[in-house]
């Protein structure tokens, strides 16, 4: 009552100014209001405030109520606000247009239904909400000082003072802990416990800088320790970059909501948990809901038969009373069309239907068949005739939009709607005709996903008379379809709910009888005339009681929104249709005008008075026109849905009687599907007004939304089902749907069925209130279920609009869905903002928005994204297209300006995060050969003692000797062949050749550098026979080469510091190089980037000296070193390790072996010769096993892609070895090209093995389209395979030319972030091929031990892969003697089993499985499948990660993403994508980065960063420097076209 509501304001209004304590408050208040509060348990949770002495002055309460709460709610957060890490953006992104050359943009809020919310306040008659209240109790309480809201805030802003200061205390000591951190591991974000925290009055946690402890950790670093990836080694923290990096790291150390008990076991089967249901949830406590009757329909004795016997009749009796007036664009009359006209044309229209269209033996269009009606909206006469012409003509009418171009929003699904009803026939008025887009042949093309039709202008000139002696025939209403109304469904596909005669003949009746119509009454329309409200009583009733209807077109409303306001007046009009946002653009503009006077009208009907925006743009429309003569009973609104026609309507009231009441629920209630009048929390309310009582002759109830369609009780929400002959009866052609929506049999709680008749599903939430009004509070197409609550868009849309700046965003440019991602519904708003708004401005809101949609509705909001101005797609009548935003929003093809993610909030049901198991002791898990039951994942290659083989070159230790032997005995036979980039030799070398230039640069070294035996010489050559002559040379002296990547000339900064790091760490006391390279060296570019001064002597090698040494160096010893390999990790760590002449001699001979390599045999390389086992077969082989190398060096391929492959086939080559880089190079650069390959004769046909070499998992997707692509020269796909090695042990595996094919499996991507190996069938979700890395070489042997305990692991486990072979290098070169790295990677021993053999740890993991197949010697073959490098893997949630699965994942979602590189830091996940796209396109990338992460690996995306092409780094070997590239991040350098902070 009343009183009651008095009573809580005045208690409200003392609170702000005496402050009593909350339990005074508690205490006072239920004194006082217990009187008023229901006692009884059975009553319905409702209090409906009778505002009558109040409601005049009421005007603007239902607006301010959100608006007030939504700047209450964000004042909350005020007081605690930290700060967001904002954006970071290229210049060239930020959009700046002058207003001048704006406009607004076109539908500015005239949106069908997603017009904006109660946001805006007009200018007239702003009464403040506090204003009337503290009138109203001006009387009862003396304390009306403090009525403005500036009073109540500046209350709370004093409480926050202290928080305020403390939070900027924190702001200091964050700044400083930025600067201390320099240099050490950055704090861990992700758990709570280790961190030493001093919390502040706010509860943020703030880490003390790590000590000297962290530190001295670091110096050791294990293998598979995460703490590598974590430090930003010599990266000065305090860059911009990660100052915002440690911004977010503090913000979402917030304590987040408490998470959802839906937390989901991540262990094989993976289940969701179900989710347990919270005992305080708010539950339906009311009885079952009684059926609600409307009044009976009463049947009046002159109602027509059926609405074409009204039309007859009126067009007869009284030919010239107006049926309709339209006016054009200026609001001048353009046409009254009159009964006698109406009636005459439709019967024109209805015989050129039936007679004039196809031939007399086969008409094209018969009784029964479905034809679309094409009209602009301003031309409703046109329609009108059209519309009455088929109802007499018996066929369906389909009324559909004007399709503007071909390629419009929705035109496709309505295409479909048109072909499935199988219609051939559009009726269309003359200037659509000619509007329409023509072909060059003047036809009219078909537009996208129509059918073919026939189009025909429906305008009496166009038609033929027809004879005296023909008349429709006219029947009582009957069974059959009168017409078909579309609907855009959710999803945006279309639907049409067909409407029988006698349905639209009792809709028409009840209409009249519930609105009191009577014959020749004049009524104002707004609306869409084709469809929904404006079609039923503009179009359908008018003519049943011969009303004149003075249509308004959507144009006229643009350029003046008061037009139909001016129309009222000067027609006198009784009542008006109208949508909220009608009434909202007329109090923008209304300026006081004197002449308006609205005491006409008996009836406003809103049309979307359901909708929860509405009551605000009724109450302030009302207070405005009140002093014009709009009495308040006048405003109707009313519900309605294409399947249930009009679904409920206010009727006039009579005057006098007290206006009806409003429910104020709460948020959270709503949420839960329960009905409670809100309490205490004021902010989180929604206020409804009523849409009238049940249509006459109909029968209402609520059912629960889903599921079978129980009864709901009286306090619960449901949707709103009906039962009445006048609504549709079926959607067309879908007999499933149609039965779940039009034959629905509601049952209570028993089972049993309430009716015999079947209801409605009218597609409304709501509920029945006392006395029977219906009320509406939300739409199933708008209904998002986040998290088992749900959320009305509608209602979010609200919330947003009501954010100050309110004019940010344009009302009714705002669109909010959800889309599922990890099992459940996120939220994503999206708004169109004003052009003149910066950067700032545009955070700044969203971060409003967001904190308002928390606070209120107490849900997260995924995704926010702002588009510029007029982008969004839109409806025909200007609004926004829900469905086609949300495609385009998915595809990332909406170009957002502004985006901000929070899956850190919103996601709250990721896995439990796994906490590592103690390992099982050693003693109860071996038994023999078995590990837990399994055999132990062990395998070999061929026994090199056991292979008997002609092999001339094991006699000797040493490869100088092999050389010198075979520049005796075959002097003239080719060993080496260098190609240049056009394919001709540019070069090539035999053994003598070869051995004598080696002797010559044995000399120089001598002579010129005074070296000593073991002094170690760097060899600075571009790929080439130089580089093999000056390796022999320094062997031939007793020197130790190593060879190093010259600089690249074009990038002297970045290459040179490597190639003097080389030269400093491995001793090197001289420099052998070209003069080309020397001059490079000596350069001005090369002084700025090192110290030149600090280079050993450099010799070039061009100009040789004549005479040879005096004596070859032969070694004392073959355990020495032979040469240094150093390489550079992908983690950006230098390593050089040692390698014997007796590893060297081995290596050679297990690769001879297994490719069986003779003097005969050509092999084609294609490979940079500088480390591993590319230096190995570039320098070596040919040497050892006498076969001839054709040399490509890759560089050459970047001028003519085609040379390597070219190369293959000239020569006639079997064996070829690649790089990564060369097989995209080729992949990318030559997929056009095939056929022209094939013409100039390219034949791959001989090649049986063509291997990859490299030092990671195979990339299976690179060597399967190469395959496939050049199976058309002739490649066998079985031919392409992989090597595998690494720094102990330079190849592993390399795929031979006998044994079985690589094998491939597919393996659980969740189980391997667990260490675990579980086999799946291809195509199964999470799935993961794997292939295997080639054969194991002769002489290899493999273990897989646990990189913990190092225990042996069983079969198709998980583990680290450890090495034995003669090859393995024998320790690293390091010049700080590190020994216990050395001690662990080279020589480690299994914890249990066989711990006597000595292995070499390779630092990466995989599996060994045996396979079906045999191998050469008849036994099973194992395969070796490599997972990734223990040091590049991410520990994350207590899982391990392997960049490149997130990566993979990654470049999947979207055609712009060249590349990815993923890295961690503070925990934090950060993704670098690649654009090859318009700098547009970056920010549509961050949520579908975002999405596909969590979706497919269970990981919060903390930064995504988008940069150009080339950004990322990519070593020699074609892998990425994911350590480089987040040194550059970190230190500011990538230059990002955008970085987004997800918070």
């Amino acid at each position: 009552s009343a009183d009651y509501m008095i009573t809580s304001i005045a208690l409200r209004c003392e609170s702000t100014v005496w402050d009593i304590t909350q339990k005074g408050y508690e205490k006072k208040r239920s004194k006082l209001i217990g009187a008023y509060f229901p006692q009884t348990p059975g009553n319905t949770f409702f209090l409906f405030v009778k505002l009558n002495q109040l409601h005049a002055q009421a005007g603007n309460k239902g607006r301010y109520v959100h608006t007030e709460a939504v700047q209450a709610a964000l004042a909350k957060h005020k007081e605690k606000k930290m700060a967001v890490p904002m954006p970071s953006k290229r210049r060239s992104l930020v959009v700046q247009t002058s207003m001048d050359t704006y406009t607004p943009p076109e539908g500015d809020g005239e949106e069908e239904d997603g017009e904006g919310g109660g946001g805006t306040s007009s200018r007239a008659g702003s009464l403040s909400m506090e204003h009337w209240i503290s009138r109203a109790i001006h009387s009862t309480s003396s304390t009306t000082t403090t009525t403005s809201s500036a009073a109540s805030s500046s209350s709370s802003s004093t409480h926050s003072g202290g928080s305020g200061a403390a939070s900027g205390r924190l702001a200091d000591v964050l700044a400083q802990h930025v600067h201390i951190s320099n240099h050490s591991a950055p704090p861990d974000v992700t758990s709570y416990t280790n961190i030493t925290a001093n919390t502040t009055t706010d509860g943020i946690q703030v880490d003390k800088a790590p000590g000297a402890g962290t530190t001295a950790q670091k110096q050791t670093p294990k293998y598979g320790n995460a703490e590598l990836m974590e430090t930003g080694d010599g990266v000065p923290v305090s860059s911009r970059v990660s100052a915002k990096i440690q911004q977010l790291v503090n913000t979402l150390k917030r304590p987040k909501r408490p998470p959802l008990r839906e937390f989901f076991v991540d262990d094989f089967e993976e289940l969701l948990e179900v989710q347990q249901p919270d005992p305080n949830v708010p539950k339906a406590e009311g009885a079952e809901v009684v059926t609600m009757a409307g009044e009976q329909l009463g049947v009046v004795t002159n109602w027509p038969p059926s609405l074409e016997a009204a039309l007859q009749r009126w067009g007869t009796i009284s030919p010239k009373a107006p049926c309709l007036t339209t006016m054009d664009t200026n609001g001048k009359p353009l046409y009254v069309l009159t009964y006698g006209k109406l009636w005459s044309r439709s019967v024109k229209v209805a015989y050129n239907l039936l007679h004039k269209l196809g031939t007399k033996q086969e008409p094209l269009v018969r009784p029964g068949d479905r034809v679309a009606l094409v009209f602009p909206n301003n031309d409703p006469a046109a329609f009108m005739t059209a519309f009455y012409g088929c109802l007499l003509a018996e066929v369906v009418p389909v009324p559909i939009e004007v399709p503007l171009t071909r390629k419009d929003a929705g035109s496709q699904q309505i295409g479909f709607l048109l072909g499935s009803c199988g219609v051939t026939v559009a009726l269309t008025s003359d200037a659509c005709h000619k509007g329409l887009p023509k072909s060059s042949t003047g036809e009219i093309p078909q537009f996208k996903g129509w059918p073919k039709v026939l189009w025909c202008v429906a305008e009496s000139k166009h038609l033929s008379k027809p004879p005296r002696d023909w008349f429709p025939h006219i029947k009582e209403a009957n069974q059959d379809t009168a017409y078909i109304e579309y609907k855009t469904c959710k999803d945006g596909g279309v639907l049409g709910v067909t409407v029988m005669r006698i349905a639209m003949l009792t809709h028409c009746q009840t209409l009249t009888q519930s609105c009191a119509y009577t014959e020749a009454e004049t009524i104002v329309n707004v609306l869409d005339f084709k469809k929904d409200v404006g079609l039923w009583h503009a179009v359908l009733t008018s003519v049943m009681n011969m009303m004149h209807v003075i249509s308004i077109p959507y144009a006229l409303m643009k350029v003046n929104p008061l037009s139909w306001i001016q129309k009222v007046c000067q027609y006198k009009a009784k009542v008006a249709f109208v949508k909220s946002r009608d009434m909202h653009w007329a109090l923008v503009a209304h300026r006081d005008q004197r002449d308006i006077n609205l005491s006409s009208l008996r009836m406003l009907v809103v049309a979307d008075g359901a909708n929860p925006w509405s009551i605000s743009s009724c109450d302030s429309f009302l207070n405005v026109f009140q002093t014009k003569g709009l009495r308040p009973e006048v405003i109707c609104p009313c519900a309605s849905s294409p399947e249930a026609l009009t679904v409920a309507i206010r009727r006039p009231l009579d005057e006098g009687c007290a206006p009806p009441g409003r429910g104020v629920l709460s948020m959270l209630g709503l949420s839960h599907g329960v009905i409670r009048v809100d309490s205490e929390e004021k902010l989180s309310v929604l206020t409804l007004q009523d849409v009238g009582m049940v249509m006459p002759g109909g029968l209402m109830c609520t059912v629960k939304p889903e599921g079978i369609p129980v009864l709901c009780k009286t306090d619960e929400i449901g949707e709103l089902c009906v039962c009445t002959v006048a609504t549709g009866t079926s959607y067309y052609g879908l007999a499933g749907m149609t039965k779940n929506t039009f034959e629905v049999y509601p049952v209570c709680n028993s089972g049993t069925p309430i009716s015999e008749f079947p209801f409605t599903r009218t597609g409304l939430l709501g509920f029945i209130g006392p006395a029977g009004l219906i009320f509406v509070a939300g739409k199933m197409d708008g209904l998002m279920v986040v998290g088992g609550r749900r959320h009305n868009a509608d209602d979010i849309v609200a919330t947003a609009l009501a954010v100050e700046p309110m004019k940010f965003v344009y009302r009714g440019r705002i669109a909010v869905f959800s889309i599922p991602v990890l099992h459940d519904e996120r939220i994503v708003v999206v708004a169109e903002q004003r052009p003149d708004s910066t950067e700032e401005d545009s955070f700044q809101w969203m971060s409003r928005v967001l904190q308002a949609i928390d606070s209120i509705h107490q849900v997260g909001v995924y995704c926010l994204a702002l588009v510029p101005s007029n982008t969004l797609p839109k409806t025909p009548l200007g609004g926004i297209h829900l469905s086609e935003t949300k495609q385009l929003f998915l595809e990332g093809a909406l170009h957002p300006c502004n985006v901000l993610m929070c899956p850190h909030t919103c996601v709250t049901n990721l896995p439990k995060p796994r906490q590592k198991q103690p390992e099982i002791g050693p003693a109860s898990v071996m038994v023999g050969n078995l590990v837990s039951g399994k055999r132990i994942a062990q395998a070999s290659g061929r026994d090199l003692g056991q292979i008997e083989d002609n092999d001339q070159a094991r006699k000797f230790l040493f490869l100088s000797e092999v050389l010198q032997w075979r520049a005796q005995t075959t002097p003239d036979h080719v060993l080496y062949t260098l190609l240049n980039s056009r394919g001709t030799i540019y070069s090539s070398l035999t053994c003598v050749q070869l051995h004598k230039r080696a002797e010559k640069i044995a000399a120089m070294l001598a002579e010129r550098g005074h070296l000593q035996d073991g002094d170690h010489v760097a060899l600075v050559y571009p790929p080439g026979v130089d580089l093999i002559v000056a390796f022999y040379g320094c062997l031939y002296a007793g020197c130790v080469p190593i060879t190093v990547r010259p600089p690249h000339p074009q990038n002297i900064a970045t290459t040179l510091p490597t190639v003097k790091m080389i030269v400093e760490v491995s001793q090197s006391v001289c420099v052998m190089t070209t003069q080309v390279i020397l001059k490079l060296l000596r350069s001005k570019e090369a002084s700025a980037a090192v110290d030149v001064r600090s280079w050993p002597p450099v010799m070039d090698t061009d100009d040789l000296p004549k005479k040879k040494p005096p004596l070859l160096y032969k070694p004392s010893n073959p355990d020495t070193l032979a040469y240094l390999d150093f390489s550079v990790s992908t983690t950006g760590m230098l390593a050089g390790v040692k390698m014997s002449h007796t590893a060297t001699s081995a290596f050679c001979r297990s690769i001879k072996l297994q490719c069986e390599l003779y003097p005969s045999r050509e092999v084609a390389i294609c490979l940079d010769p500088y480390c591993g086992l590319g230096f190995v077969l570039w320098c070596l082989c040919s040497v050892y096993s006498g076969h001839q190398s054709i040399l490509i060096p890759p560089s050459e391929l970047e001028v003519n892609p085609s040379l390597w492959l070219s190369a293959v086939s000239q020569y006639k080559v079997r064996d070829t070895f690649c790089s990564y880089s060369v097989m995209e190079l080729c992949t990318k650069g030559l997929g056009l090209q095939t056929d022209s390959l094939k013409s100039r004769g390219v034949d791959l046909s001989r090649v049986r093995t063509c291997v990859v070499v490299a030092e990671e998992r195979p990339r299976i997707a690179l060597t399967q389209s190469f395959s496939k692509l050049f199976k058309d020269l002739g490649l066998h796909p079985r031919a392409v395979s992989t090597s595998f090695g690494c720094r102990v042990n330079l190849a592993i595996c390399l795929q031979g030319t006998s044994g079985p094919d690589p094998t491939t499996v597919f393996v659980d991507m969740r189980a391997l972030r667990h260490d675990r190996v579980r086999l799946v069938e291809r195509g199964s979700p999470h799935s993961l091929p794997l292939m295997e890395s080639g054969k194991i070489l002769p002489g290899v042997r493999i273990i897989i031990a646990n990189p913990e305990t190092k225990g042996p692991m069983g079969e198709s486990h998980l583990g680290e892969i450890w090495v034995q072979s003669g090859h393995n290098a024998s320790g690293y070169f390091t010049v700080y003697g590190d020994e216990s790295l050395q001690s662990d990677h080279f020589n480690s021993r299994l914890s249990f089993g066989d711990t006597q053999t000595i292995w070499a740890r390779t630092g990466y993991l995989g599996f060994l499985r045996r396979t079906e197949l045999t191998d050469a010697s008849g036994d099973r073959h194992d395969a070796l499948y490599v997972v990734g490098a223990l040091e590049e893997a991410m520990e994350l949630r207590g899982m391990r990660y392997h960049p490149i699965d997130i990566e993979t994942s990654v470049i999947r979602t979207h055609k712009s993403i060249t590349e990815c590189a993923v890295f961690t830091w503070t925990n934090l996940l950060v993704v670098v994508v690649e654009l090859d796209g318009s700098e547009q396109e970056a920010l549509d990338l961050v949520p579908l980065v975002t999405n596909v992460v969590l979706e497919e690996h269970y990981l919060i995306v903390g930064v995504v960063v988008v940069v150009d092409i080339g950004v990322i780094p990519i070593n020699s070997r074609g892998e990425k420097q994911r350590m480089h590239l987040r040194d550059g991040f970190l230190a500011d350098q990538l230059d990002p076209i955008y970085v987004a902070y997800n918070m």
